[in-house]
């Protein structure tokens, strides 16, 4: 019994540590799928020139699963379900800091206001600050990622000598 309890505790504290390290791979897979729908944007706002909504309706799904449902909340913002607010929009993505949320409620809010030409230098801009954002989310992951899961279980072991 005192086994079980020890494993027990033991994968409690891996668990939570992977639960941590997760969050930032989320973060990670976030700005990586909010990057390739701003330059879908881009590419079919200058030569489909098709409404916005079916732009976003037609992206891909696992990069649509990756976005937190922050997708799903525009088109019930476009479809007139719902007012366009942070905490709408962020409901469901719990991972992004408060200055991310910022920049990706920008590039929401400003969708779909100019005209073809500004609407595409705008979106560029906001690939290049996406991509500045993805480079730090890859670094936190790689370093705090991998940091969390080693503590998690050296704080397992540590709780497994304790109680041995």
């Amino acid at each position: 019994m005192k086994f079980v309890l020890i494993l027990t505790v033991f994968l409690l504290c891996v668990g939570i540590g992977v639960f941590y390290s997760s969050k930032f791979q989320k973060r990670k897979k976030f700005f990586d799928a909010l990057i390739s729908l701003a330059d879908k944007l881009s590419l079919e706002i200058n030569f489909s020139r098709e409404r916005l909504k079916v732009l976003i309706e037609s992206f891909d799904e696992n990069h649509k699963k990756n976005l937190l449902k922050v997708c799903e909340r525009y088109l019930d913002f476009l479809d007139k379900k719902s007012e366009l607010t942070k905490e709408f929009l962020f409901e469901e993505a719990k991972v992004l800091r408060n200055d991310e949320k910022d920049l990706v409620f920008m590039f929401f809010k400003a969708l779909g206001r100019r005209d073809v030409e500004n609407q595409t230098k705008e979106l560029q801009g906001f690939v290049s600050r996406f991509s500045e954002v993805k480079t730090k989310c890859d670094a936190e992951q790689k370093k705090y990622g991998a940091l969390s899961i080693k503590l998690g279980v050296v704080a397992g072991l540590f709780w497994a000598v304790i109680m041995f």
